[in-house]
Parts: C-alpha cells; structure tokens; sequence
C-alpha cells in the first residue's frame, strides 16, 4: 500500500514524520508533494520519495492525503482530480472547517463517480505516534474505514465521529495541545518562584503531566476520582485546587474550548 501527502507543512510535516516512524508504511512507499523546496529537502534525505508536483503525488497513491491550509483545498483537490481513479483511491483531507459537501462537488468529474472520502483532524502530537484523530467517513466501505483508522492508530488514537463535531474536536483535541503546553508553561514559572531551576521545573512538571495521563488511561478512571485520592483533608492540594478555582480555573477551560468554535 502507498500514500502521498501534499502539503508538507507544520501539520503536513507532523504527519509524514509519524507515518515514518510508524509500522505501517515503509518509507519509500510515502510520496511527499510540496511547492517549498526546503519542506522537501527534509524528507528527500530521509529517504522518501518527493515532488512539487501534486499531480504526480496523486496518481501514485493508493491513499491520497491533502494537508494543507482551507483556503487551498479547493485549488488542490480540483488540480489532482483529472488523475485519480476513484475506483482504487481513497482521498484523506486534512483542512479544518472544509466541508465534505464542498469536496464531493470539487470532485464531481460529471460521470455521478466520487472516490472514498474521509475527513481527518489529527493534531500536531502525530510526529511521535501521540495524535488524537478525529476522521468523519464518507462514501466509505467499513473495510475502508478499518484500513484509515488503522494507519491513524498506528499514530496515536482515533474516534469515527460525524461530522458536526469536527469543529468541537478540533477546539478539544487539536487546539488543546496548545492548552496543555500553555498549562506546562504556567506551572513551570511557578516552579521556578518555588525554587526549581528552569529546566529542572520543566522536568518535573512534564513527568507530572505524563503520570496524570497514563493514571487515567490505564485505570480507565474519572479525573476526580484520581483527584480525591491525593487531596487529603485540610491539605495543601485541596488548598491549591481551591485557589485555582477560585481565579477561575475550570470557567478559564471551558471558555477558552468554546472561543474556538
């Protein structure tokens, strides 16, 4: 099986590397297309197959992958339709906001033919297998959607969603990596004015986060029910906690995932 990405930008990029380090695809069976000679030289040394051709990155492809920004979509998708085989190809596009209505009608060649279509959300932890993935299937066979969502979770994890909530996961999912890091952040500074150095803060604060993370997966348990665990009566946790909520902490959260949508 081959795939192609066309657009090797940061979402694009974040993409080849995870099915590079992935087991599913070796790499000369990934073609990269790109207008930016430099984007392509980085994978060029790796080994992988590239062009600025996104017609010959097309035609090659058992898995088309479009990752590029929405405003190009259209441009793109209408170049590469004159040489896919909507018989043998599925069309993976990676472009937030872009409708599948929109793209049936950017592929309509006029014959009533349309290929398999998925849209994806990824986010930007797929370059280390750590993605969560959101895919909306269209005009797709189950067998289809098991080999899609089975080349996503060989990246990290992935939900079958409609696609009215595409929007809502990427606020959740793809914008909350940007979340998460500013609460690294926050909580490293605080660990420098309680006496840490910075690279020592940071240190503890990620492993914190990764514990928290693999205490909630593996245990398949409630966020709370791991937090009464530690908050002991009249403890500093409980104090800590209160202290956030009191400046808003949880209110912060929920707006700040709504202001996306």
């Amino acid at each position: 099986m081959k795939i192609s990405v066309i657009g090797a930008g940061a979402m694009g990029g974040a993409l080849i590397e995870g099915l590079l380090k992935g087991d599913i695809f070796k790499d000369e069976d990934i073609t990269v297309a790109d207008p930016c000679h430099e984007a392509l030289n980085v994978f060029s040394l790796k080994g992988v197959p590239v062009t600025s051709d996104n017609k010959v990155a097309a035609r090659c492809a058992d898995i088309v992958t479009v990752v590029v920004k929405p405003w190009l979509a259209q441009k793109v998708i209408t170049e590469i339709k004159s040489v896919m085989d909507y018989d043998r190809q599925m069309l993976v596009v990676i472009a937030a906001g872009v409708k599948s209505e929109d793209i049936n009608k950017w592929l309509d060649n006029g014959d009533g033919k349309l290929p398999s279509l998925f849209l994806a959300i990824p986010n930007i932890a797929i370059a280390v297998r750590n993605s969560m993935t959101f895919i909306v299937p269209v005009n797709a066979s189950t067998k289809q959607i098991e080999a899609v969502t089975g080349i996503f979770n060989d990246m990290g994890r992935t939900i079958v969603v409609e696609e009215r909530l595409l929007a809502a996961g990427t606020t959740l999912a793809s914008c909350g990596i940007a979340y998460a890091m500013r609460y690294i952040r926050a909580a490293v500074e605080g660990g420098v004015e309680l006496g840490f150095k910075a690279i020592d803060a940071q240190n503890i604060v990620q492993q914190t986060v990764k514990g928290a993370v693999e205490l909630l997966q593996q245990g398949n348990s409630h966020p709370e029910s791991e937090i009464d665990k530690v908050t002991t009566p009249g403890g500093v946790t409980i104090k800590g906690l209160n202290e956030m909520e009191h400046a808003g902490f949880t209110s912060a959260v929920i707006r700040g995932l709504k202001a996306g949508l």
